[in-house]
């Protein structure tokens, strides 16, 4: 009978702990982990009283009234308490919940997984560090200092991204683009890198099919290529013919181990360029975590099909509204989705290897390769939006018309309006020899303008158009090297989209070289911007209706406001004349730094509050210590009461901190 009251007596005790606990820390971890906390706590207190209080007394026997009111039962209900809520702190620090701004949890993970997770993680990072430190990184880091310094820490940094593979070995091949951030002598080791992708097996190739097609293979395609036109390490594309159209189309394949790669290794890139970084003032003043940020970002989106086709259409329409004739594939958007991507199938060849097709349609080198340069200019400057990485292979002659294509549109760039202003500055200083005008373009580039030294800038971009004056052709990659160790000297960071554009720009010249080896780009630039220039002057003259209907769209928007002025005008007068303007900003006049502060003031004033029971409380201890009347009992328990609201108090704050951490990710 005993038995079943004690075990009674406990339940009654677990459930008022597991509400009680609940009501005061508001946790938001599993209803399961919160119930093995209370059963937990229940257990090992429930020890600890019996062995050093229960155990050879007659506790049971003196009634379940007399033991509410003993205060050594208050201390055991309020360990079981205590012991709980620690360890749901312990869960909420380990369990691996998303939350958004308004505090909601939108997310979970078991805690099973993120142990296992965090394991393979370590173990993989562990491995990174080992194979770097092994070829020298931590040796050669800190000593690139020279162009001659820089060659043993390339090799290193190269021997390194090579032996982690995967996520590494690709991002290595995009550092080896960055022509016009990097020394020539990392572009050099960096482009030795080569990813050798096995392709798809037949099995894997149906099952990707079956997963992401509305309905059976056969009955879209009346032919489906086995073998792979292009493999690499992101998709690989299949030529197929469309049943119901008998159109030939282009199938891209998104890899099925893609996603989990990601998700495994580029957090550990992010770890592994946050580690050399900190090593090296070379690697922190280069951007190396920025590079491996931008990189991961912009893998995100390769690894989206919606989005590449969704650029497609946005670069077909920009580029039918424009005055260069240059083809998109079209895209299939029924039978596309995230994995799988059907386009138009382009007959025709790389402009690196399509020597017969410039025979045959007669095309002029020059004329091609400068429509070429005028469409990517006209998307940058004019619309904003361009194709990121213009390399050869994304650069195609269609065979019977010797029109010119563009494939790929994974990586797109996108200018605003004064980046776009600041980038024909650019050019056209450049070309120009005119360091002002090169300086007023990089201020519209970079994100810190008000760090800009106007006067030793001016100098030292003088220095790097001199050493290019009077030369038959302007080496682009070195050129926008050197001005991009400027703006690193001088601390300035471009944007991140004009880093895209200028790399874009690197790529182009070397496609455009490939084109015609005579292509000087700095020059045709230079003749686009006249051309353009023209253009918007004699637009109102060539197109009257659409600049008459432009003029009543903007005089729509501005008469109403007009209308207005005369009485704005009489009331500001008004106003100024009581003298009741008072002009007041301060940071509580933004809703959101008012709440930051207010939420910040009351956790602080609760961190004083707990911090001043827990003082009392001691200092009560103390006290009662040096006392012999039955009031030291009262002493003892109010201190202990305190110290317990001190213990409440610090481990709800210490909730609150771990979830505002968890939001702020």
């Amino acid at each position: 009978m005993h038995a079943l009251t004690i075990i009674l007596q406990l339940v009654v005790a677990s459930i008022l702990v597991f509400f009680i606990s609940g009501r005061l820390i508001g946790s938001q971890v599993t209803l399961g982990k919160r119930a093995f906390s209370v059963i937990i706590s229940v257990i090992f207190t429930s020890f600890v009283f019996w062995y050093t209080y229960i155990r050879g007394t007659s506790y049971f026997e003196e009634g379940i009234v007399s033991n509410l009111m003993n205060v050594v039962t208050l201390l055991w209900f309020g360990g079981m308490l205590l012991i709980s809520m620690l360890l749901y702190l312990f869960f909420e620090l380990f369990d691996q919940i998303e939350i958004n701004e308004n505090g909601i949890p939108v997310g979970r993970r078991s805690s099973l997984k993120t142990v296992l997770i965090y394991w393979r993680r370590q173990k993989r990072l562990s491995e990174v560090l080992r194979i770097a430190m092994k070829n020298g990184v931590t040796r050669t880091v800190k000593y690139a200092r020279s162009r001659e310094d820089e060659r043993e820490l390339a090799i290193a940094l190269r021997d390194t991204l090579e032996q982690c593979g995967g996520i590494f070995v690709k991002f290595g091949q995009v550092l080896s683009t960055r022509k016009e951030l990097l020394s020539p002598v990392f572009i050099e080791e960096l482009e030795k890198l080569q990813q050798h992708v096995r392709p798809l097996s037949k099995e894997q190739v149906d099952e990707i099919l079956k997963k992401n097609l509305k309905g059976d293979v056969n009955q879209i395609f009346s032919y489906f290529s086995e073998e792979p036109l292009a493999s690499a390490s992101i998709g690989q594309v299949h030529k197929a013919i469309l049943r119901d159209t008998n159109e030939p189309v282009a199938v891209k394949l998104l890899r099925p181990d893609v996603k989990n790669i990601m998700n495994e290794d580029l957090g550990i890139l992010m770890e592994f360029a946050s580690w050399i970084s900190s090593k090296s003032q070379w690697a922190e003043s280069l951007g190396f975590l920025e590079l491996a940020k931008g990189f991961s970002v912009a893998l995100g989106e390769e690894i989206d099909f919606t989005i590449e086709a969704r650029n497609m259409e946005q670069m077909t329409t920009i580029i039918q509204s424009g005055k260069n004739d240059v083809k998109i594939p079209k895209v299939y958007q029924r039978y596309s989705n995230t994995n799988i991507l059907v386009m138009e199938y382009v007959t025709g060849k790389s402009v690196a290897i399509a020597q017969h097709i410039y025979e045959e349609q007669h095309i002029d080198r020059r004329q091609f390769a400068q429509s070429l340069l005028f469409s990517f200019l006209e998307q940058a400057l004019v619309s904003g939006i361009f194709h990121a990485d213009p390399h050869p292979g994304n650069i195609y002659i269609e065979q019977h018309t010797g029109k010119l294509t563009m494939l790929d549109f994974g990586a797109v760039g996108r200018l605003a309006d004064p980046q776009q202003e600041g980038l024909k500055y650019f050019l056209v200083g450049i070309y120009q020899n005119d360091a002002p005008l090169v300086v007023d373009g990089v201020r519209l580039l970079v994100e810190n303008t008000e760090d800009i030294n106007r006067i030793e800038m001016e100098q030292a971009i003088s220095q790097i158009l001199l050493k290019i004056n009077y030369v038959s052709q302007i080496p682009t990659d070195v050129l926008i090297y050197s001005i991009f160790s400027v703006v690193r000297e001088f601390g300035l960071h471009f944007y991140p989209a004009v880093n895209v554009a200028l790399r874009a720009i690197v790529t182009l010249d070397g496609t455009l070289s490939t084109i015609d080896p005579n292509f000087e780009i700095f020059t045709e630039a230079k003749e686009f911007s006249n051309d353009y220039l023209k253009t918007s002057f004699s637009k109102p003259f060539t197109e009257p209706r659409a600049t008459k209907a432009l003029i009543e769209e903007e005089l729509a928007l501005i008469l109403p406001n007009i209308s207005k002025i005369p009485r704005r005008i009489d009331q500001l007068v008004k106003k100024v004349e009581s003298g009741k303007i008072i002009l007041h900003h301060d940071i509580f006049s933004d809703k959101a730094n008012s709440l930051f502060i207010s939420q910040l003031f009351s956790r602080f004033v609760l961190l004083l509050v707990g911090i001043t029971f827990g003082i009392i409380s001691v200092a009560l201890l103390a006290i009662s210590q040096f006392m012999h009347s039955v009031y030291a009992i009262y002493l003892n328990t109010v201190a202990h009461l305190g110290l317990f609201i001190c213990a409440i108090l610090l481990v709800r704050l210490s909730i609150q901190a771990i979830r505002d951490m968890k939001r702020m990710k």
